[in-house]
């Protein structure tokens, strides 16, 4: 019997047989060849057939999991085709007489290792997509069987390593009961996945392939982060009970779809949700979402060879604000950069990506593009309840510009013809602590405020939320982040505006009753996080959270906050 510790990806309990999911043996013996054509060509069958496979996943993912979560695989399909991996392979082959397997290995270790030791996020994850894809080419090279967990056909844990994007995007929920790796976070690939499948998951417990065995009975819960390998008679029964509770805790939140989000003592506060595509809005109206707080629109250019025209970009907008009705729909514009980048658009590399040109900044220079967007949002606006957001503003000045250009755009428009909205808000999304110093200024001039804690708090903490080694500084809870996120809510309201939040905390349990003391009167969170929020504010009540605000802003400590809420609020 083993107890191990992780971290909680994907709430819920499952008990079952372990499964091990394992890399297939891909050992192979550097050769020399006569006829380096011959590899070459051993190459591109190898290349083909995973370009097959990964097609087939994405189709898969798309149906099961929606758009969003299969641009992953045309980000691999991209990374197959790309000549920047294709040629010095087939170079290697061809200058050194080397067979394919050994020039795909080293190539490919020499790019995952370069992006590897890089600081940006971005660059660290395509390490790992360049590595999965190739385990693929390697394993048709080698004639070996690839891993395959759609075959999955009796109910199991899945116990792995890790889990690549198209591991995970291939389970079925049917059979696969949970999963529990060695590496990873809550905002990885398998972690994000997992929420959208419903499928408890545990990950970075660093030791659970060493410590479970193949049909072993396993316990995983995602709800507190522990697993549990050979479990007691007594320990099977007290998490089979805990298992039925949340399920029953899943039908109590279910009552509550069709329910507004009321306080204990009488107060409405908005919940919405966050999404990437147009097919993830049935997710927010089966979870009772009151809105769409964030539309990240940057999926509409991910995954492609080219910028996205306006046709498509008004499609997809229309189909937003449609299938919402008159629920009110955020929409932010592009917002690329960081740790999100574009091959087509040919940007130069920068030390700081997350404090570079990205954002609003791209758009106030690359108009072109900016413009485009601005004109699909606004054709599309007679469609729903469209409120257009500005990303990464850190001036005045950025938010007058691109307020100009919305301005010169709509006008146009309406020379030519369209008709549009006449009653479109535009905000901006606070994320940068410049702009929330001075929110009092700009609430004179923006429609509304969201709150993008994600960034936000990097930013105030100078520390890299995806470094282990300064995790500990990406702190939610901080007084100095709690004060800045007043100042925010509290200049909005001075002003007769609504300000939101559409970061992670936003659907935090700690987070929420700091929150609403606070004033906040929108959270925007993942879809499946809506009912436990809605169902966790019904029994707090606003005054009575209003009235540890001060004490909660004048603490020293995150852990000071923690247990002072945990304390007044029973958690």
């Amino acid at each position: 019997m083993s107890h191990i510790k992780g971290i909680a990806a994907s709430s819920g309990i499952a008990i079952a047989k372990v499964y091990r999911l394992e890399a297939p043996d891909l050992s192979y013996n550097k050769n020399n060849v006569d006829v380096p054509e011959d590899e070459v060509k051993r190459l591109h069958e190898a290349l083909d057939i995973s370009k097959s496979e990964l097609e087939k996943i994405k189709e898969h993912t798309k149906k099961s999991l929606g758009d969003e979560h299969a641009e992953i695989f045309s980000a691999h399909l991209l990374v197959l085709s790309d000549p920047e991996l294709i040629q010095p392979i087939e170079d290697k082959i061809k200058s050194e007489n080397v067979n394919a397997e050994a020039a795909l290995d080293e190539t490919a270790n020499m790019f995952i290792d370069m992006f590897k030791n890089m600081d940006n996020e971005y660059m660290r994850e395509r390490a790992a997509d360049i590595q999965d894809v190739t385990k693929r080419v390697m394993a048709h090279l080698l004639d070996v069987t690839f891993p395959d967990p759609a075959l999955i056909n009796e109910e199991v844990v899945i116990v792995a390593d890790d889990l690549t994007p198209s591991d995970t995007a291939q389970l079925n929920k049917q059979y696969v009961k949970g999963f529990t790796t060695d590496i990873g976070g809550r905002t990885s690939h398998s972690a994000i996945m997992a929420r959208s499948l419903e499928i408890p998951a545990v990950v970075g417990t660093k030791e659970i392939t060493s410590k479970a065995e193949k049909d072993e009975t396993i316990i995983v819960d995602g709800i507190d982060g522990d697993v549990i390998v050979n479990p007691t008679e007594e320990e099977l029964h007290t998490y089979q009970q805990k298992m039925d509770d949340f399920e029953q805790q899943k039908q109590e939140w279910a009552k509550l779809k069709d329910e507004p989000t009321v306080t204990a003592d009488g107060t409405h506060v908005e919940l919405a949700a966050n999404i990437g595509t147009p097919d993830d809005i049935e997710g927010v109206l089966n979870n009772g979402g009151e809105g769409v707080g964030l539309y990240r629109t940057e999926f509409l250019y991910m995954g492609k060879s080219q910028l996205p025209t306006e046709e498509e970009q008004f499609g997809a907008y229309k189909s937003v604000l449609e299938q919402m009705g008159d629920k009110p729909v955020v929409v932010r514009t592009l917002d690329i950069g960081g740790d999100k980048e574009l091959d087509y658009l040919d940007l130069p590399k920068e030390l700081n990506p997350f404090l570079g040109f990205r954002a609003i900044r791209l758009c106030l220079e690359r108009d072109d593009i900016f413009r485009t967007q601005l004109r699909a949002l606004l054709r599309a606006s007679v469609h729903g309840n469209l409120k257009i957001m500005f990303p990464m503003i850190a001036t005045l000045e950025e938010f007058r510009e691109a307020k100009n250009m919305l301005d010169e755009e709509k006008l146009k428009l309406k020379e030519a013809g369209h008709d549009i909205s006449d009653d479109i808000e535009v905000g901006i999304m606070v994320e940068i602590p410049a702009t929330a110093m001075i929110a009092r200024q700009f609430a004179k001039e923006v429609d509304f405020f969201s709150i993008g804690t994600n960034d936000l708090i990097q930013y105030t903490m100078a520390a890299d939320r995806m470094n282990e080694r300064v995790s500990y500084l990406y702190q939610p809870y901080n007084p100095a982040i709690l004060n800045l996120i007043n100042n925010v809510i509290e200049a909005a309201h001075a002003e007769g505006k609504w300000a939101g939040m559409c970061g992670e905390m936003a659907g935090d349990s700690i987070a929420i009753p700091i929150l609403l003391g606070l004033g906040l009167d929108e959270f925007s969170m993942s879809a499946t996080s809506i009912l436990p929020a809605r169902t966790q504010l019904k029994d707090l009540s606003r005054e009575e959270m209003a009235s540890y605000k001060e004490t909660l802003l004048s603490m020293g400590t995150a852990d000071e906050v923690v247990a002072f809420i945990k304390e007044k609020t029973n958690q």
